[in-house]
């Protein structure tokens, strides 16, 4: 016999996401749109008026097949600046990397290929954190790994407290006004067995008995067979928001540290508000094996369980990588990256990226990226999209064209954003990413398959990174908290 639920019982919230915003300069056309309308246009006039239309037929044609004909999802025209970096990469020489192993790297620095060579580390003298300094985008970065139960099995009043706990973690980010971004991480990784070893070891019985050696031999062989998860935060310090703060504290980086552990201080308890268990902050030991994982999952599990092999940041990164226009090689793995390119679009409860999250055999990595924008910058680009629907609406009617349901959903969704930020709620950018690895490209693109097909039951939609598939992965799959 059922009992029906009572209003007294807590029910989940369903929550709806924004649409991507597909808008242009006028009438829904891009800037580079209109400049190659424009141009056909302005062949149109020329032909006219000198009287050769016909040789300028070829030129209109081309300019508007560039401007309009989709190729993946997008335009002709706004593929150009992804080909044109590609081709420059490609004749420079910078879609390989090899590690000079008789060249020593310069002291302080993370190994890494790429951009992402010019991070330097600085380790915290009070709390041992390894914090990442990247001096281009001037931000000092920490990481922290963060354990939770599993959410899908908690019930419905749990997982809606939980939620809201969450959304205070997100607004006290958002209120900080000193973070650049935040990264919440999640990866699987092929289970090295040494937490069964080692409760084997503790609480086993070791005698000659066959019972005993049957055991041992077994915990040996199938504990690395498993898989678990691991979920770090990562938190980004603006050292030029936070440039009064630093001068205070003593300037330099040893004053942008002591902002940053301020920052690590708030959100170690936002999270544990959240009934989220967070560790101690990564040390240099930890954050060098996160990266050997990320480019060499073939060893994760032998590293973890040698204990201190493979901690040294200065030999951390890769030996070799390779790009191609669609996926990525490095040194016992290839890899490739997925953008979720639309959240879903009806409502939706929480936990609905559990198809995506909990889809096991696949080496993969979930990355989403908040980036806080300051209230005056949230409120000043929301007046500024306001201001471009009514006019957009305006020119249509001018010409007759009737407003569809798309444009009418995205301003909504804009009426919807400023509603929230004058209750008080903070505005983050979201950007989803996922990384698949496998061991061979045949094992890959089924993996990258699984992947998709798990992300269409999450109501989400992935496109694969043509062309900047290098810069993706060094987002996705290192917890450095750095923007493409």
């Amino acid at each position: 016999m059922t009992t029906p639920a009572t209003a007294s019982e807590p029910a989940l919230t369903p929550i709806k996401f924004s649409r991507l915003v597909r808008r242009g300069v006028l009438l829904g056309l891009s800037g580079p749109q209109l400049v190659m309308t424009g141009l056909a246009a302005g062949s149109l006039v020329l032909g006219l008026y000198v009287g050769v239309v016909v040789l300028a037929v070829p030129v209109i044609t081309a300019c508007l097949t560039v401007a309009f004909v989709r190729v993946g999802g997008r335009t002709l025209v706004e593929w150009a600046p992804i080909g044109l970096v590609w081709v420059w990469r490609s004749t420079g020489g910078q879609l390989t990397y090899r590690k000079r192993i008789l060249k020593p790297r310069p002291a302080g620095t993370l190994a890494l290929p790429g951009d992402a060579a010019r991070l330097r580390q600085w380790v915290d003298t009070e709390t041992g954190a390894v914090m990442v300094h990247d001096p281009h985008a001037a931000t000092l970065t920490a990481i922290v790994g963060v354990t939770h139960p599993a959410f899908v099995l908690l019930d419905p009043a749990e997982q809606e407290r939980r939620v809201v706990s969450w959304g205070r973690v997100l607004a006290t980010a958002c209120r900080s006004g000193r973070l650049a971004s935040l990264q919440l991480m999640e990866r699987t990784l092929p289970d090295s067995g040494k937490g069964l070893a080692d409760w084997w070891q503790r609480h086993g019985t070791h005698d000659d008995s066959w019972a005993s050696q049957t055991y041992a031999d077994l915990v040996d062989r199938a504990g690395p067979a498993g898989e678990r998860h691991a979920t770090t935060i990562s938190i980004a310090l603006d050292m030029k928001t936070a440039a009064r703060g630093i001068r205070a504290a003593g300037g330099g980086k040893r004053g942008a540290a002591a902002v940053l552990r301020q920052e690590m201080a708030t959100v170690t308890a936002a999270l544990k508000s959240a009934d989220l268990s967070p560790s101690a902050w990564l040390t240099p030991g930890d954050l060098a094996l996160i990266l050997r994982s990320a480019y060499d999952p073939a060893v994760a599990g032998a590293l973890e369980r040698h204990g201190n092999l493979g901690r040294d940041l200065a030999t951390a990164g890769p030996v070799a990588v390779t790009e191609s226009w669609g996926s990525l090689r490095s040194d016992s793995a290839r890899h490739c990256v997925l953008w979720i390119s639309e959240w879903p679009r009806q409502l939706v409860f929480p936990g609905f990226l559990a198809p995506l999250l909990l889809s096991s055999g696949v080496r993969r990595t979930f990355t989403l990226l908040y980036t806080p924008m300051r209230t005056d910058r949230a409120a000043r680009d929301i007046r500024k999209k306001k201001t471009e629907h009514i006019s957009d609406a305006a020119q249509r009617q001018k010409i007759g064209q009737i407003e569809d349901a798309q444009q009418s959903a995205e301003y909504q969704d804009v009426l919807q954003q400023e509603a929230d930020l004058t209750a008080g709620h903070g505005v983050l950018r979201a950007t989803g990413l996922v990384a698949v690895s496998a061991n061979d490209p045949d094992e890959l693109e089924r993996a990258v398959a699984a992947v998709e097909q798990a992300a269409i039951q999450a109501s989400c939609e992935t496109r694969r990174l043509w062309g900047q598939q290098a810069q993706g992965f060094a987002t996705a799959a290192l917890p450095l908290a750095r923007s493409m």
